[in-house]
């Protein structure tokens, strides 16, 4: 039996969750896992269904017939097959911590995603790259030539199908314009717990602070630097007693770990940007082992 994602979004009324589970079982689908959230304060609802076809009913069928409901409400919704994995290209600099670990992930599958390239603006990681048989992209990036760097990274987005950007501790600044192109579609891990030390070296800020507690946050890129909506975050505890280098080696553990778990949300279709804000549905008791292995 084929397993499907149904993301919608629109806003609240009376009827919505009827009309949905009603349709789904009208088509012979059986629903798995349910998650759903009305914000109150801006009358949004948001919600996830996974669901099996078990009478047969195809993704182009099902979505077909959806659209009547998704017209009667306005929403915005998505329907994916859940076994497909999303197609991603991972950017990085020098920093390589969270590429190395995000690779590690993806060889043991416990992150399922289609790692169709890696961009870079240094040659630092490309032979550890081609020895995974991913093709690797150097770009270089200068003042001059940003526009032009852009459009080839484009081109590498669109050439490769890739559905998702990491920036991996990739440590250029993108236009407003590739922002806005690709809305929803960029992640990037701060080394920093936002709102809070934005910009250079924010652990050097948190040490001259004495700060009790550093920690790293994952967010989708918007055209105003390390303010996007935040999608996961953690902190570690420390002490008057460590250095600024600890705080630099505690805080890559962290970014590696806010970081997959970040793209493991998003490429589950577990997250919903709500304005400045996200909506994320916590993978459920017993389906983490299943989406882990897609």
């Amino acid at each position: 039996m084929s397993q499907y994602i149904l993301t919608v979004s629109c806003m609240s009324t009376r009827g919505i969750v009827a009309a949905i589970s009603g349709y789904l079982a009208e088509k012979g689908c059986n629903i798995i896992d349910s998650s759903q959230f009305d914000d109150l304060q801006n009358t949004k609802f948001f919600m996830r269904v996974t669901f099996v076809s078990e009478d047969g009913a195809t993704q182009a069928e099902i979505r077909e017939g959806f659209e009547k409901v998704a017209k009667q409400f306005e929403m915005s919704f998505e329907l994916v097959d859940a076994s497909r994995p999303m197609k991603v290209i991972l950017m990085v600099s020098r920093f390589g911590h969270c590429l190395n670990d995000l690779l590690y992930r993806w060889r043991i599958g416990a992150l399922p995603i289609d790692i169709v390239g890696v961009v870079s603006n240094h040659h630092d990681y490309q032979k550890q790259v081609v020895n995974h048989d991913i093709p690797f992209h150097h770009i270089t990036v200068t003042k001059a030539n940003k526009p032009q760097a852009e459009a080839r990274l484009m081109e590498v987005v669109e050439q490769s199908g890739a559905e998702l950007v990491v920036l991996a501790r990739y440590m250029q600044i993108l236009s407003d314009a590739l922002c806005q192109k690709m809305s929803g579609r960029i992640i990037n891990i701060h080394h920093s717990f936002l709102p809070s030390f934005k910009g250079a070296n924010p652990y050097k800020q948190a040490y001259e602070r004495g700060v009790k507690l550093i920690g790293a946050t994952a967010h989708y890129v918007t055209a105003d630097l390390d303010e996007g909506p935040i999608i996961e975050q953690d902190t570690v505890r420390i002490t008057h007693a460590q250095s600024a280098e600890d705080y630099v080696s505690l805080g890559r553990d962290v970014e590696a770990q806010v970081l997959a778990r970040a793209i493991h949300a998003h490429i589950h279709h577990r997250t919903f940007i709500n304005g400045n804000r996200t909506v994320v549905f916590p993978a459920s008791p017993g389906s983490y082992a299943s989406e882990r292995m897609g």
